[in-house]
């Protein structure tokens, strides 16, 4: 039976406006997008209540896949009212809309082919996949599906020749040709592991002496050897027409291979890992054996990294020449990546990075020569990075032009060039990002997902090769993602605004101003309860920035201020969470109705690191972690006192991982400006975190022993104040901010003689916590510690506590 899921449904949409900032270019329209359920307020705002989580709200439509002929839009979602660990289970809705259909298991089983995605011919036809392990061809005129395998042992990553008359796929190492009209396989490369004949070690002294000796002195030895000989002879004499191999060393493992569609080029990236490296022991408490069982994980920033290089096979010759990745004045390369053939398959588009992460190169590589032309480099004092990631390169259809995304101006912009270096031009400018960039099937236009014109919303839209302006399919506040249908017709949509959670939209693709929503994922429950749209403000920071928060007021929610303040601080660092759409903080986003309600203002800060702004607000905490994040943290303080009436002797500030590091530094390092906070699964010695992260910001610490030191809590702890009160709650088996983390500190705590401290620790939870309990427990844990100490005036009297005892129930 399938369950009623489109309840209420708003018949058209309205407009939307963000009060607090000036109207730009894409907000004129937006979805209304609150279904019409009576504000019953009958949802109960409670700790317990919120942190059932995913039970309310359901879980956001993801994966979504057309069929080749357009018809069906497949996707895996889940509705709220079941179970907390219920899984996402798979959808489906005509491209004409209306109620969405759970798929059952034998109906995903026989659909799967049709939706697997895959290599297009020139016409787009026909579709090689892989899937299962072996290679499928399907029809997309008439959808019908031919197997061309049937193996144990796994094709993947097929693609079509060039003249489309075979398939070129990976089986484990090695690169095959299918022929399309009879079937048959050649194999083009042959990758192996080990030494090649010749190359072991020569023997010593003393084993040469005896297997000279024995050849000498046997005739059966000489007959043997003579056989082994001969054979060897044999096999070299059939081989002349067979791939010549390639051996891989010992201990160093094939990555990516990208063949060129004539199949005769291969791009190869190889690993080697590091040696003498050691990884933290984890121990896991509560395990079925009964006994704590170590789950051995990631090394520290500092410790030796493993080493990669790429090569370019020539399938006809079998030789491999391994590719130089950087210029002349460069010492080391991290790694590389390669971004494809362009169609003519004469060149490959090259990505690399030095190992400090502070430079990077593009580079077209001749495969006829081997030349390798270098189009452009980018060096960043603190470290490269931006938005869009690395999948954001590639070639123009049918052209020898390279595009690719770029922070030279300081924002992440797109940029063309060609194969031969000249001609570089940029395609989009401003103070705005380039969040996401696709080449349609179409081989016409980029789809790109943008921040232009606020950097609160995500926008869609496409842009001409030739550049111009990026044509936006909607408009509004609010995060949008598109996926077209094959055909180009329709249009599927993930969607959200700040108070309602991501759903799934279909619309025309020439008309996207009223998108049909398909899904409601939140219960009637959830819905009742009037939850807000934060105020966007903005603040001057010391340095006179302007400063990002969303603020949740007491007035907002019916209460009146207790003159209190909480600072929410958001992980990861480089993140993005003052905006329009959703948030990854959704139990946040409710606790704050919490705060709010027992009369605490929330201030919510994208402070100096995060995403969204551009390469100066992500670098601005370079060698100093603790520095203007925190600074940030501090001014938005000091505005709530001037201008929301908060006590200056009543801010708590609370927040995980990278947020309960800026926890930690603000009540140790920034004087009596917070009364108290909550440091949750909190780095406190950034010397004991991941290489990849850390030293990108810090460099190593062998090599910047001052940043590590000014950036890390734990040299700061003989700070913390009397009158200060400090949480730490952290799952034991966290394998990303290791529990051994927060453990060091408490011993320093503990020598130090502080007192008002407290750690929570829970024994199943990793980094990011799973059930509802934990959660619950937590999260009650930092209610009772804001209650205790800056809900009323005076909380400095009675050993730091407010006279007064915790409201019976509130927040419970």
């Amino acid at each position: 039976m399938i369950p009623a899921v489109r309840r209420a449904l708003p018949a058209t949409l309205a407009a939307l406006a963000l009060a607090v900032l000036p109207a730009h270019p894409i907000s004129a329209q937006v979805a209304d997008f609150e279904p019409e359920v009576a504000r019953s307020q009958t949802f109960d705002l409670t700790i317990r209540n919120i942190m059932r989580g995913t039970e309310h709200i359901g879980e956001a439509p993801v994966g979504l896949q057309w069929t080749d002929d357009g018809d069906w839009l497949y996707f895996r979602w889940r509705a709220g009212g079941g179970a907390w660990d219920d899984d996402r289970e798979l959808w489906r809705v005509s491209a004409d809309g209306g109620e969405p259909e759970r798929v059952d298991d034998t109906l995903a089983e026989e659909t799967g082919i049709l939706r697997a995605g895959g290599d297009l011919s020139d016409d787009g036809r026909l579709r090689v996949s892989g899937f299962g392990g072996d290679l499928y061809l399907v029809d997309r005129r008439d959808m019908t599906v031919r197997r061309l395998t049937e193996t144990r042992t796994g094709e993947v990553a097929p693609i079509f020749s060039d003249d489309e008359t075979a398939v070129l796929y990976r089986n484990g190492d090695n690169l095959f040709r299918m022929s399309l009209a009879d079937g048959h396989v050649r194999q083009l490369t042959d990758i192996r592991s080990g030494n090649a004949p010749g190359d072991d070690p020569e023997p010593s002294a003393q084993r040469q002496f005896l297997l000279d000796q024995q050849e000498e002195l046997f005739e059966h030895i000489r007959r043997q050897n003579e056989g082994q000989r001969e054979a060897e002879a044999r096999r070299d004499s059939i081989a002349e027409a067979e791939p010549q191999p390639l051996y891989i060393p010992n201990g160093e493992r094939l990555g990516g291979m990208t063949p060129s569609t004539d199949g005769a080029w291969v791009m190869l990236s190889t690993a080697r890992p590091a040696q003498g490296t050691e990884r933290t022991m984890v121990p896991d408490w509560v395990t079925e054996s009964g006994y704590t069982e170590p789950l051995n994980v990631r090394t520290k920033v500092g410790d030796a990294q493993g080493a990669s290089r790429m090569g370019l096979l020539n399938t006809e010759s079998g030789e491999t020449t391994w590719l130089e990745l950087a210029p002349d004045d460069v010492e080391s390369i991290a790694d590389g990546f390669s971004a494809g053939w362009n169609e003519d398959n004469t060149h490959a588009l090259i990505w690399s990075r030095t190992e400090d992460n502070k430079e990077w190169f593009l580079y077209a590589l001749e495969a006829a020569t081997g030349e390798m032309t270098l189009l452009d480099r980018l060096r960043d004092e603190a470290w490269t990075g931006g938005p869009c990631g690395f999948g954001c390169r590639g070639w123009l259809p049918g052209t020898n032009t390279a595009w690719y995304v770029s922070e030279e101006t300081g924002y992440a912009h797109l940029y063309l060039v060609e194969a031969d270096g000249t001609g570089k031009r940029a395609l989009t400018s401003g103070e705005w990002e380039v969040l996401g960039v696709q080449v349609q099937p179409d081989d016409e236009r980029f789809l790109m997902t943008t921040n232009e014109g606020s950097p609160f919303n995500q926008h869609v839209g496409y842009l001409d090769f030739d550049g111009g302006s990026i044509d936006y399919l909607v408009e509004g506040d609010g995060s949008w993602s598109a996926t077209p249908s094959p055909d180009g017709d329709r249009i599927a949509w993930i969607h959200s605004v700040a108070n309602r959670p991501p759903e799934l939209f279909l619309s025309d693709a020439d008309d996207a101003s009223s998108p049909e929503q398909i899904t409601l994922s939140p219960t009637e429950e959830w819905l009742g309860y009037d939850w807000k749209r934060p105020e966007i403000v903005r603040f001057p920071a010391e340095d006179g920035v302007q400063v990002p928060a969303r603020i949740y007021r007491p007035a907002d929610v019916g209460a009146e201020a207790n003159g209190g303040a909480v600072i929410f601080v958001h992980g990861a660092g480089y993140l993005h969470n003052v905006h329009n759409y959703w948030s990854s903080y959704y139990r946040e986003y409710m606790f704050h109705h919490i705060l709010a309600s027992q009369g605490y203002v929330v201030l919510d800060i994208d402070y100096r690191g995060s995403a969204g702004y551009g390469r100066d607000w992500r670098t601005a905490i370079y060698r100093w972690m603790g520095g203007k994040d925190l600074s940030d943290q501090v001014d938005g303080a000091r505005w709530l006192v001037a201008n929301e009436g908060v006590d200056a002797d009543r801010i708590g500030i609370y927040g995980g991982s990278y947020g309960g590091f800026i926890t930690l530094m603000a009540l140790f390092t920034a004087d009596d400006t917070f009364k108290s906070g909550a440091a949750l699964r909190s780095v406190t010695d950034w010397a004991h975190y991941n290489h990849g992260y850390t030293s990108n910001i810090l460099n190593q610490p062998q090599d910047d022993e001052e940043a590590y030191r000014k950036s890390s809590p734990i040299y700061f702890a003989e700070n913390f104040g009397p009158d200060q009160h400090l949480l730490i709650p952290h799952g034991m088996v966290d394998t990303n901010v290791h529990f051994s983390d927060v453990v060091r500190l408490a011993q320093r705590l503990i020598e130090l003689g502080k007192e008002n401290w407290e750690m929570a620790v829970y024994p199943v939870e990793g980094h990011g916590f799973i059930e509802p309990s934990s959660w619950t427990d937590e999260y009650r844990r930092i209610f009772e510690l804001f209650e205790r100490t800056i809900s009323q005036p005076g909380c400095t009297a009675e050993g730091g506590f407010c006279a007064e005892p915790v409201p019976a129930g509130a927040g419970m």
